[in-house]
Order: structure tokens, then sequence, then C-alpha cells
């Protein structure tokens, strides 16, 4: 699914620099037998390290939550016009949007973060003890002609292990013309890779999509890749908002590790707020955080 272009993702991926603290990824534990996922969709997610997850919610349910994110949305973009420049890290006005957190302040959303559907998925993708780590809502607004640049979600905030799952959940369809979803196959191998600052935040790769693979997600459906895994978004060029859900979700017992690249980590931060990163799979079994307030 590339597009000719001077420079092929695999072998940049080759000739990628590592992250300084990625002293090499040590092989997965052994993962339980799966109980949403075929074998076939857990082997192509190792080895892949993505996997397209049709039919895992309703799509009227995804509306509801779209509805409960618009109003937040609607306060980051009114936040973003109000500052110099119209932006803050990633997010610029009238373009895109991030709203933090959706699951620690409306019920709808919490529900879905930690669906049973997703626990399954991630207890397939993780093993028997997981939490939930970040979840953000993205809004590509329309004729946003910007793509974000080749990333891995481990190159933002450095986590230990090293690899943990996004669950990237469109709120309405996602195709090539409202942005979408871009992979590269294989990506996750090498660890996490080092970064550069862009305009439009991190980047690891060259802008090129020779070598990558666009995952077109239906409203309903959702694209489950690795922390490791390079992934970019491309233009929404319609006349429609490109709305997703992404939810993150890490091994029991994972830390972020704070601190300068270049000399050793300074701080240990266990991924365990008892706000926003409650249990979802514990000793093999689906669990629900206690509801908002």
């Amino acid at each position: 699914m590339g597009t000719t272009a001077e420079v092929d993702l695999q072998a940049a991926l080759e000739a990628a620099e590592l992250h300084p603290w990625n002293l090499g990824v040590p092989p997965a534990p052994p993962r339980p037998e799966p109980r949403r996922l075929t074998v076939d969709q857990v082997t192509h997610y190792v080895e892949e390290g993505w996997v397209l997850v049709d039919g895992l919610f309703d799509p009227g349910r995804l509306d509801a939550v779209r509805q409960a994110i618009d109003p937040y949305e609607r306060r980051v973009n009114d936040l973003l016009r109000q500052v110099d420049g119209g932006r803050i890290s990633v997010a610029i006005a009238d373009a895109l949007t991030v709203a933090l957190h959706p699951s620690v302040l409306d019920q709808t959303c919490r529900d879905l973060a930690y669906d049973p559907a997703l626990a399954d998925v991630t207890h397939d993708l993780i093993g028997p003890d997981v939490r939930l780590y970040w979840d953000q809502a993205v809004y590509k607004l329309p004729h946003n002609p910007d793509v974000v640049p080749w990333h891995q979600d481990n190159g933002y905030a450095y986590v230990e292990p090293q690899e943990y799952l996004t669950v990237w959940v469109p709120l309405v369809d996602a195709t090539l013309d409202n942005g979408t979803v871009w992979v590269v196959p294989g990506g996750h191998r090498r660890g996490t890779l080092r970064h550069h600052d862009t305009d439009l935040g991190q980047r690891c790769l060259p802008e090129t999509t020779e070598g990558a693979v666009a995952v077109e997600v239906p409203a309903g459906s959702a694209v489950a890749f690795s922390s490791l895994t390079p992934h970019r978004t491309g233009p929404n060029v319609t006349d429609g908002v490109r709305s997703a859900y992404i939810l993150q979700y890490a091994p029991d017992g994972a830390e972020v590790l704070e601190g300068e690249p270049a000399s050793d980590p300074v701080r240990r931060v266990p991924c365990s707020d008892p706000d926003r990163q409650q249990p979802i799979v514990l000793r093999g079994r689906a669990v629900a955080p206690p509801p908002l307030a």
C-alpha cells in the first residue's frame, strides 16, 4: 500500500538509531490462550506489530462516546484559540485537538475504556494482568493537510517494559481521505528508536509511505498495535471530522522512566495512578473500575 518514494521505511528502520535507554527488547512472556482474537490474529500481532479487530463495538455505542467527548473537544479547541500561536504541543486550534483522559471525565467513556471486549483483547495480546495506561481523544478537523509524523508511542514517554498496547478506536469510519492510521509492519522488533522534535510532534523515521500499510478502520472496529510500532496519520481532506478514541494498556507493574535520554533515568513512576490507571484484567479475569463519583 505504499507509494513511490526515495526511501524505503524498512531500510530506514534498520538504519535508525536506538533510544539510549533501549538495551534490547526481551522476548514477551508466553501469552495465554486467546479469548477474543484468533490464534492467527495473535500471531499477526506478534510478527507484524499490529492487528485489525473487526466488530469490536456497536457503532451506535460509539456515537454515544463521540457525543460525550464532543464538549471536551470544543473546550480544548477554545483553549487553543486563546494561546499564542494557537497550539499546545501537537494540538492546533481548528486543525487537531487532543482531549486527555475522557475516562476520568465521563462514565460513557470510562465504560468503553474498561469494556469486557477490550479486556479480552488486552488479555490476548499482553497477558493476565493489565492496566489502562493512557487514554485520549484525537480529532482531526476537516481540510487539515497535516501529517502526524512517524513515531512510536514509547518515544513520547519511555515505559518499561517497552512494549505495551495501543487500541485505536475510530468513532467514525477512518479512511485514507480523512486521516486513518498507517503502520510499519515489523517495526516493533528493534525496540524504542531515538525520536526528534518536529512542529507536529516526535519523529523517528523519514516522511515516506514506501513499505508502510494504511489501515482503514470502519466505526465499530479497532486497530491494535504495539507501543513500539512506528505509525502516523495522514491528512483529512474531507468535510467531516475524523475522531478517534485512543486507549493504551500496559502490563501490571509497568513504569515510566523519567530523565534525559543522554544519561540514566532519574525516576521510575509506577503506571498505577488510582484515578486513571485501574486494572482491566486481573489474574486473567476482566475487572471493572469504580464508577465515577
